[in-house]
C-alpha cells in the first residue's frame, strides 16, 4: 500500500516576507547602520551589566530592539506589550534563533496604561534603561475622535506616565521612539509625536532621555508593504499611491538605530538615519512592482479598483497580478520625507551612518499643562470631536500645517 507523504508544518507555505530579499525590494545592498561594529565593544559592555524594560516590545520595531539587546546578554530583560500573540511569537523567535541568556528574560501581556502595569512595575523595578516603543503609528488613526484620543493616550500620556516612573525609580536613561513625521508634521500622528518630543525636552531636567526618528520600516506589522504579502495570500489586488516618495529601512536598521540612541545618545538627542547612496526615496508603486516580480508575478496596471478586484484569478493563472496605482488624495499624507526641520541644530559628524538632532523643542510649562488639562476636560465631557482635538494640537503647535483633504485611507482599497 502506498504511504501518504507526511508534510510537516515547517514544509508548508511560509509567510512571503520570510522568503523575500527585502534589501533588494527597497533598492539596497547592505545594512544601513554601519557604526555598529565600531561601537560593538561599548554596546556589549553596557548591556551585559544592565537591566532593561522594553514597553511595546512585541511590535516589529520592538521585537528588533529586544533581539539586539538579548544577543548581547543583559542582566535582566523584561518585555511588556498589549499583544499576547506577538509576545508568544517573540519568545518562539528568540528561542529558535538566539537560545537563552544567563540573565532574566520575561514577557508580560499587559497594557502600559493599566493598573496591572503599575503593580507589575512596583514589583519589577528598578531598571537601568526603560525603552518605550509603543505607539499608534498610522496616519489613518486620525479618522475618528475616539481613535485619535487613544493616540494621544498612547503616544503622549503613556510616555509621560512611564518617564515619571523611570524618574521615581532612578532609572539611568529613558528612550521613547518618535517618527520622521514629527518633523514639520502635516498629520495628527506626527503632531502627537512632536508634542511627545516637547515633553521629553521638559523631563530632560530630571532624567537623561533620547529618541529616534526614522523612515518607513519595510514590511513591519500593519504597513502597506506588509499588506502586499496578505493581498497575495488572500488572492486580492495590490493598491498603492504612485506619487508619494518615502525612504525605507528594515526592522534590523530600526532596532539598531534605537539601540544606538538608547546607549550612546546624549540627553535630549534625536537620532535619525543619514541619507546616503544606500537609502533611496522610492514610491510605494515602485516597491509594489519590485515585490511582485520577486514573488514571481508580472504586474498588470488596472484603471480602477473594481477592475483590479475582478481580474485577480484570471491574471494569477498567467503568473500576473492586478495593481491599481493612483495619486494620493487622503488626509495627512506628506508628499516628501524629512528627518529634521529648518532651525533644528543637527550634528552629522559624530557617527558615520547616523545624524543627530539636538532636541530644542522647549515649550513653556503653561503650554504643556494647558494641553494636559484640556485633554482631561474633553475626556470628562465624553463628547469630544475630532475638530476639538485638531484645534488643541494647533494651540500647542502654532506652525502645524494639517493636510485635510476630506478623505481617509480607510475609504480606499
Amino acid at each position: 500500500m502506498k504511504q501518504k507523504k507526511v508534510v510537516h508544518r515547517s514544509q508548508t507555505k511560509q509567510p512571503r516576507s520570510a522568503m523575500l530579499d527585502i534589501l533588494s525590494i527597497i533598492d539596497r545592498t547592505k545594512p544601513l547602520i554601519t557604526d555598529i561594529p565600531r561601537y560593538e565593544g561599548e554596546l556589549r559592555q553596557k548591556i551585559k551589566h544592565s537591566s532593561f524594560l522594553v514597553i511595546g516590545g512585541a511590535g516589529s520595531i520592538g521585537q528588533a530592539v529586544v533581539k539586539e539587546l538579548f544577543k548581547r546578554d543583559p542582566q535582566k530583560l523584561h518585555v511588556v506589550d498589549i499583544s499576547e500573540n506577538n509576545l508568544v511569537e517573540l519568545v518562539r523567535d528568540i528561542r529558535s534563533s538566539l537560545g537563552y541568556i544567563k540573565g532574566e528574560f520575561k514577557t508580560f501581556a499587559i497594557d502600559a496604561g493599566s493598573l496591572e502595569f503599575d503593580v507589575y512595575f512596583k514589583h519589577a523595578k528598578p531598571f537601568d534603561y526603560i525603552l518605550n516603543l509603543s505607539a499608534l503609528k498610522h496616519v489613518r488613526s486620525e479618522k475618528d475622535p475616539y481613535t485619535l484620543m487613544r493616540m494621544i493616550d498612547v503616544n503622549i500620556l503613556n510616555t509621560i506616565k512611564t518617564i515619571e516612573m523611570a524618574i521615581s525609580s532612578e532609572t539611568k536613561k529613558y528612550f521613547a521612539v518618535s517618527t520622521d513625521k514629527a518633523a514639520n508634521p502635516v498629520n495628527l500622528m506626527g503632531a502627537s509625536k512632536r508634542i511627545m518630543e516637547m515633553f521629553l525636552y521638559k523631563y530632560g531636567d530630571q532624567i537623561k532621555n533620547s529618541t529616534a526618528r526614522f523612515a518607513n520600516v519595510a514590511f513591519s506589522d500593519g504597513s502597506l508593504l506588509y499588506g502586499f504579502n496578505l493581498r497575495l495570500l488572500k488572492n486580492q489586488p495590490i493598491a498603492a499611491p504612485n506619487d508619494v516618495l518615502r525612504y525605507f529601512i528594515t526592522t534590523q536598521d530600526a532596532g539598531e538605530l534605537c539601540l544606538m540612541s538608547t546607549l550612546l545618545g546624549g540627553n535630549r538627542e534625536i537620532f535619525f538615519p543619514k541619507e546616503n547612496d544606500e537609502m533611496k526615496a522610492l514610491s510605494f508603486s515602485e516597491i509594489a512592482v519590485k515585490f511582485l516580480k520577486q514573488s514571481g508575478y508580472e504586474p498588470v496596471i488596472c484603471s480602477s479598483e473594481d477592475e483590479a478586484r475582478k481580474k485577480v484569478l484570471e491574471l494569477k493563472a498567467k503568473k500576473q497580478w492586478p495593481c491599481y496605482f493612483s495619486p494620493s488624495d487622503t488626509t495627512g499624507e506628506k508628499e516628501y520625507e524629512e528627518f529634521y526641520c529648518q532651525g533644528e541644530e543637527v550634528d552629522l559628524g559624530r557617527f558615520e551612518s547616523i545624524g543627530i538632532v539636538n532636541n530644542s523643542h522647549k515649550a513653556r510649562d503653561e503650554t504643556l499643562n494647558y494641553f494636559l488639562t484640556e485633554v482631561k476636560r474633553l475626556k470628562q465631557t465624553e463628547n469630544w470631536t475630532r475638530e476639538d482635538l485638531i484645534i488643541l494640537f494647533r494651540q500647542v503647535l502654532p506652525n502645524f500645517k494639517h493636510f485635510e483633504k476630506g478623505r481617509f485611507l480607510d475609504e480606499k482599497m
